[in-house]
């Protein structure tokens, strides 16, 4: 090994120590390219045609059932907007992007399941007396 290229290695050596160096990511950046975005787009599309086409042809004849597939369609829906527009993924800021995603779901449940419990026993509790009350009014 000749002279300079030892003290070259041996500087970024040096540099990297000192948190002087190159910053290098662990994997590639994820910049999204026209097919990306087209793949997104295709996908979008159909996971709003397939919803419409099955309650527009009635071809679920129990509503319950269609709101469950809607739903399910809707969550896929939500996972491919995120993954080819949003770019999230767990490698995206270093995970915290997921985490900060993980958390507003907690609190989402957390606050969706609070709120129907409470109207819930609000109902339960409340309506049988203004029910009874409003039999006696003139």
């Amino acid at each position: 090994m000749s002279a300079p290229a030892h003290t070259a290695a041996h500087d970024h050596g040096a540099h990297d120590s000192h948190g002087h160096g190159d910053h290098h990511d662990d994997g590639p950046v994820s910049h999204s390219t026209f097919k990306g975005y087209m793949t997104g787009f295709v996908l979008a599309v159909v996971l709003t045609a397939i919803p419409f086409w099955l309650v527009m042809g009635k071809v679920i004849p129990n509503p319950s059932t269609t709101a469950l597939v809607i739903l399910g369609f809707a969550v896929v829906q939500i996972v491919v907007h995120m993954v080819y527009f949003l770019h999230m993924d767990a490698k995206s800021e270093g995970g915290w992007n997921m985490l900060a995603l993980i958390f507003t779901l907690v609190l989402v449940v957390i606050t969706l399941a609070g709120s129907l419990w409470v109207m819930y026993h609000m109902n339960t509790n409340m309506m049988p007396a203004m029910v009874h009350d409003m039999k006696n009014m003139p």
